[in-house]
């Protein structure tokens, strides 16, 4: 039952990538873009979570884990602040 939910929490960050990189390619906004990274690498920390716990479980891809999420995280926020910012840099 657990895999069950791991694969579909997949699917659904695979689903929510790939949507957010059709509006962008229709409307190009740079935000869609920043969070297609972010929903692209929480898909691979998905991922990574049922190769880790069902495929391979003698091998422990946790850190691969957390550095995926970690830095789909990281694509976000950095996102939010160019966005914010207006994309210029403070001198």
């Amino acid at each position: 039952m657990a895999t069950a939910v791991y694969v579909l929490c997949a699917v659904a960050s695979t689903a929510c990538a790939v949507l957010l990189l059709r509006a962008h390619r229709r409307a190009p906004a740079s935000l869609l873009l920043w969070s297609f990274g972010c929903f692209a690498l929480l898909a691979l920390n998905n991922v990574l979570l049922v190769v880790d716990l069902e495929v391979v479980p003698d091998t422990d891809l946790s850190a691969l884990r957390a550095g995926s999420a970690l830095a789909g995280l990281l694509l976000l926020l950095g996102g939010l602040i160019v966005d914010a910012t207006g994309g210029q840099r403070r001198r």
